[in-house]
């Protein structure tokens, strides 16, 4: 009869948008069943196969958050209440802790609602803590003189953490406490991390991204840098977690730490001769503090820790055992394909002033790379090889850049100089734009095929720099110009040219025609159609709050211009109503003096009949009235004007 397959199991991670979490969730899903025997060494992981040892769900910090932990479900924004049957559903809860302070808190309820609801467990439940070395950071040696012994998982007990985590070690505390009352139905553990790293990193990110785009000579190493650092690699991690779920181990606190005893300076030096000059530059501590991608506390940490529990009880099949400096150039390849920064490597050739530098110019400032062209590495290779102090060297490096500038003329004799440049550390980290160079068939063979190394290369190791001034500029008087386009024409006359070794290496090509604007828009559109986007670092925080500062004062600036001319729209219009005002006033006075005028001269003759014929009768007639004070004075004078007419009389 045929075995039934018991159904994955469900395993709670939280935060699986966060680094650390998204590469162990990422992990456990793809795990299979029964990849790692107990007891037995490491057996081949068929990744073909259906089997997933677990379902994997979790909460994300934001609910645009895209699944790139390949859980089955994600949460955002779950209430307590929310939340806890969804713990409840699971076989295994991970709490992750290593990153968020706010995640101390809510691991802390976590544990104890599960173990409050211990009755109601449809079966067995795992929880594990992830925690972090940094609860051991201010333990020091049981014997001073004994430096040299390793702590180990057995002296978690006097564990004295850094100040900034102290609730971390409460924690681990509680969690441990709680795994004791019924570690049947519900089994805890502690898994203690030292710092993570690989896959793109997060601890040690600054230091890669300051070795990767040069822009520093030295990569910075704050403080003395003999502090042991203990490390592990995240997927490492993720294994660990993974064979505690599988195989329950009887301890209750495991340290996740790789057998590597690094200092922080080799680290750094590490990252730095694989991604950068291979210089560094030791640095007070106290400019650590105005960087914001610097956990100042991990980097001082100073730990030489061992795990015994991983070795002697959990078959681990390392990925980087023996930490991170002797693996560097494993963990460089994880960056940059984590990061996507894959270099981008161009060449334009064609005949001569068809605009090839100009071109290249502008792929160069569109993807961020490095402008290579030959004259400027003859000059560069002389300011290496040359101090302006000592005027003998300057005699030797000008005999040498008029040998290198015949060659030049001549095709032969710089390949190995290009071939340098190309290998150069910016040019294998961001890429290059090979601009007009090869020439001819046996430039291009000669430069990408031959392993040779000139003598001009063991000359390059003398570095000394000179002015940039003396880069030689291109000549284009018409003479040499008709001399260089027919020795371009002659050479792609040829049965073998340029285009023939890219090809041979399946190598795209692209034909260009000429762009009449100026900044080559046209090419540039079909360039970035092919090639893609840039892979490069965006803005750094500080370039962002720079940008928005400028933009928010550009935005007051408009504002406060808006303001203005609104209020000196305001006052023009104040005074135009002013103006109108006054004229319309001036205009009424001038309008009612005429009209008085005209009344006065139109009612002349009226006043003088009424003052001659009328008022003299009515004065008489009302001061009668008056005196006699009678009862219906109208009718009176009426009466008395009709007695007293004078035409009557």
């Amino acid at each position: 009869m045929e075995k039934v397959k018991p159904p994955p199991k469900r395993v709670f991670v939280n935060n699986i948008d966060s680094y650390s979490s998204k590469y162990i969730a990422k992990f456990l899903c793809d795990s299979v069943v029964g990849a790692y025997g107990e007891g037995e060494d490491e057996k081949e992981l068929d990744t073909s196969s259906s089997d997933k040892a677990f379902a994997v769900v979790g909460t994300v910090s934001e609910e645009s958050s895209e699944n790139t932990a390949n859980a089955k479900e994600q949460y955002c924004q779950l209430t307590r209440e929310e939340l806890l049957p969804k713990l409840m559903d699971c076989d295994v809860i991970v709490y992750n802790i290593t990153q968020h302070q706010d995640q101390v808190e809510e691991a802390f309820w976590a544990v104890t609602s599960l173990q409050n609801e211990l009755n109601n467990f449809p079966g067995p439940k795992m929880f594990i803590l992830v925690s972090t070395v940094m609860t051991w950071a201010c333990r020091k040696p049981i014997d001073p003189k004994d430096e040299e012994r390793p702590f180990t998982d057995e002296d978690f007990r006097r564990q004295r953490p850094h100040p900034n985590f102290k609730a971390h070690n409460d924690l681990e505390k509680w969690v441990i406490k709680l795994g004791k009352m019924n570690r049947t139905m519900f089994s805890t553990y502690v898994v203690a991390s030292g710092m993570q790293y690989g896959m793109g990193e997060h601890t040690f990110h600054y230091f890669f991204k300051t070795s990767w785009q040069g822009l520093k000579p030295q990569t910075p190493v704050f403080g003395e840098g003999t502090n042991i650092v203990p490390t592990i690699h995240i997927s490492d991690l993720a294994s660990v977690i993974q064979n505690v779920i599988e195989h329950r181990p009887k301890p209750y606190y495991l340290l996740a730490v790789d057998f590597s005893h690094n200092t922080l300076e080799e680290i750094i030096q590490a990252i730095s001769k694989a991604l950068g000059s291979g210089k560094i530059e030791k640095m007070p501590v106290e400019e650590a503090y105005l960087i914001r991608e610097i956990s100042l506390y991990y980097m001082t940490v100073n730990l030489r820790m061992e795990s015994a529990h991983l070795k002697d009880l959990l078959p681990i099949p390392w990925q980087c055992e023996h930490g991170l400096v002797e693996n560097i150039n494993h963990v460089v390849e994880e960056y940059r394909q984590n990061r996507g920064l894959l270099p981008i490597r161009i060449c334009v050739m064609g005949p001569p002033a068809v605009g090839k530098s100009t071109l290249a110019k502008t792929i160069c400032d569109h993807y961020k790379l490095h402008h290579v062209r030959l004259r400027p590495v003859i000059t560069e290779t002389l300011a290496q090889l040359v101090s302006p102090t000592y005027d003998e060297k300057t005699a030797e490096a000008q005999e040498l850049f008029t040998n290198l500038n015949k060659s030049m003329e001549e095709n032969g004799g710089t390949h190995q100089l290009v071939r340098d440049k190309l290998m150069s550390k910016p040019c294998r980290n961001q890429g290059f734009v090979l601009d007009g160079f090869p020439k001819a068939y046996d430039d291009a063979k000669e430069l990408f095929e031959s392993k040779s190394h000139g003598k001009i290369r063991g000359r390059t190791k003398r570095v000394m720099n000179l002015p940039e001034a003396q880069v030689q500029k291109n000549n284009y008087t018409p003479a040499n110009f008709l001399k260089r386009q027919a020795r371009y024409r002659h050479r792609n006359k040829q049965d073998a040219i340029v285009a023939d070794v890219y090809d041979k290496f399946d190598i795209p090509m692209m034909k260009l025609g000429n762009s009449k604007h100026p900044d080559c828009l046209q090419l540039m559109e079909k360039i970035i159609k092919t090639v893609g986007p840039p892979r490069n670092y965006g803005p750094s925080i500080e370039e962002l709050e720079e940008e928005e500062r400028r933009i928010i004062k550009e935005r007051r600036r408009e504002e406060m211009q808006r303001k203005a001319e609104e209020e000196e729209r305001e006052a023009e219009e104040a005074r135009e109503r002013a103006a109108r005002w006054d004229k319309w006033s001036k205009a009424s006075e001038e309008l009612k003096h005429q009209e008085e005028e005209t009344l006065e001269v139109d009612t002349a003759e009226m006043r003088t009949y009424l003052t001659e014929h009328v008022m003299p009768t009515l004065s008489q007639g009302l001061v009668a009235c008056c005196a006699a004070r009678p009862q219906d004075p109208v009718d009176f004078l009426a009466e008395y004007l009709l007695t007293n007419n004078p035409h009557f009389l």
